[in-house]
């Protein structure tokens, strides 16, 4: 098990980040959210698949109010996006938001940031310091030459030293960068000098699966060395993928396993099945189980029940026949055509008694 870098723990609704809990799957919103159906429902759809904090554009007070309906209907903890206008900020604490994220460079003057503050330490509302390379004030540019890790690690301590100067220390931070080795060493150098929770993402990552690469290169390699709390992945794509890929990220680093994970062969000359059609019908019809477990999905017959002895259960195929593998044994052979459904109804057997032992 990865060694995790101690942070102190702050709660965003009912979901601890920090202090030893686990790393906690975000997402954010793509629709308009003064739509208040379309947005609760796409916040469903993100719940569902696992996101376990929804992050909600608030660029003006239209969105704001609307917010404020959509949390009375939705019960996963949702976190405000303010930009450049602190009152949206006071609004959405108003009527108890879960958490604000703010974005030092464009809020503006202290006594705004101070404003807000002030509402959320009477709320009990934490704050996320969100720093973005493509964001930083001048002064800090010029400085530095341009955006650095070290400009944007010396953005994120003035802000916690603000913030600390006014009692405050629900806080939660990101350095967030398109450029992923300054966004990793950011946060190395921030690692160093806070206990803060660490909130980790590439912004502006891209389509898939080039965002989905830059994700786990950034993200992952932080992860490994025992620093992050929770994490987006960005992507340009529907919200739900970037939960997908987040617990692909965890799941990968043994820090999170929802649902089963895959495990298949990359094919070669000896493979005389459709296994790219058998893997993507297998993973669609397992996509419900919700209980962790390997999957193994091999087109070999001959080496398959021995590269598939880490998972809980698979299978093998060729020459017209399949073989059910239970860690690296032969259960059962069938017909090839018949092993997706004998591994189905195999993973769903073992998934129900696996829920009856909870």
């Amino acid at each position: 098990m990865l060694q995790r870098r101690k942070t102190r723990q702050v709660m965003v609704g009912n979901v601890p980040i920090g202090g030893g809990a686990p790393v906690a799957v975000q997402s954010m919103t793509i629709s308009d959210t003064r739509d208040v159906e379309k947005t609760i429902f796409q916040i469903a759809e993100l719940v569902v698949a696992g996101c376990e904090i929804v992050r909600v554009a608030v660029p003006d007070m239209e969105a704001a109010e609307a917010l404020e309906e959509i949390k009375k209907q939705v019960k996963v903890p949702l976190v405000a996006d303010i930009h450049f206008n602190h009152v949206l900020a006071l609004k959405c604490a108003s009527f108890g938001i879960d958490k604000i994220r703010i974005n030092p460079g464009n809020i503006g003057k202290k006594d705004r940031i101070k404003a807000v503050v002030d509402a959320c330490k009477e709320r009990r509302i934490p704050i996320r310091i969100g720093v973005n390379g493509g964001s930083l004030r001048k002064d800090l540019l010029a400085k530095h030459g341009g955006v650095t890790a070290e400009a944007m690690v010396e953005s994120a301590m003035e802000e916690v030293g603000f913030l600390e100067e006014n009692d405050f220390q629900d806080i939660i931070l990101s350095l967030k960068s398109s450029d992923v080795p300054m966004m990793v060493d950011a946060y190395r150098m921030i690692a160093e000098r806070t206990d803060y929770p660490l909130h980790l993402g590439v912004t502006e990552a891209g389509m898939m699966p080039t965002g989905a690469v830059k994700s786990a290169i950034g993200i992952g390699a932080l992860l490994l060395e025992g620093i992050g709390d929770t994490i987006r992945v960005s992507l340009t794509a529907e919200s739900v993928h970037e939960v997908e890929v987040a617990y692909d990220i965890l799941q990968a680093l043994h820090l999170r396993q929802r649902g089963v994970n895959i495990i298949s062969c990359p094919s070669c000359g000896r493979c005389d099945i459709d296994l790219f059609g058998v893997t993507a019908e297998v993973k669609e019809r397992l996509k419900d189980i919700r209980v962790p477990m390997n999957i193994a999905v091999m087109g070999c017959e001959v080496n398959g029940p021995g590269e598939a002895r880490s998972a809980d259960l698979g299978i093998a195929g060729g020459g017209g026949v399949g073989l059910l593998i239970e860690r690296g044994e032969i259960v059962r052979k069938v017909k090839e055509s018949e092993m997706v459904d004998v591994l189905v109804e195999a993973v769903k057997k073992r998934a129900a008694e696996m829920e009856e032992t909870k």
